[in-house]
């Protein structure tokens, strides 16, 4: 059985104020134990891994939506992230600056949970805004 556009509306908004509480355990509630990131297989476990890695690096990291698109079992979204480096994060040294960058995410939904993850970052304002 399809889930309807507001349930799959209500399941990303739930996931990301799980993520702007920092509660990545929740992943549990939002992604299958296996799923595709990025075109590559990946485990619930490694995904949450790398956002509490974002998290302890980031410690005030924000996920805000800013567009949010539903079609079928897919949810498109364009988000801007806000956060202040603290600790090293992708082989950077702490700079103590806030950035701000657009992400633009893509996941597909199965059963109320991701089965597939894409997003994109624009990883050149990061790079600019600390510096790098």
């Amino acid at each position: 059985m399809s889930m309807s556009e507001s349930e799959i509306r209500d399941v990303f908004e739930r996931y990301i104020e799980a993520l702007n509480a920092h509660d990545f355990d929740r992943m549990t509630e939002f992604v299958h134990d296996e799923l595709v990131e990025n075109g590559k297989e990946v485990t619930r476990e490694h995904i949450i891994a790398e956002l509490k890695g974002h998290g302890d690096a980031v410690p005030d990291f924000e996920w805000r939506p800013q567009d949010i698109a539903i079609d079928g079992d897919r949810v498109a979204a364009r988000l801007y992230n806000k956060g202040t480096h603290t600790k090293e994060w992708f082989g950077v040294a702490p700079t103590g600056k806030t950035f701000e960058f657009a992400e633009y995410s893509f996941h597909k939904v199965r059963d109320g949970r991701f089965y597939e993850m894409n997003y994109l970052i624009d990883s050149q304002a990061v790079r600019d805004q600390l510096d790098i």
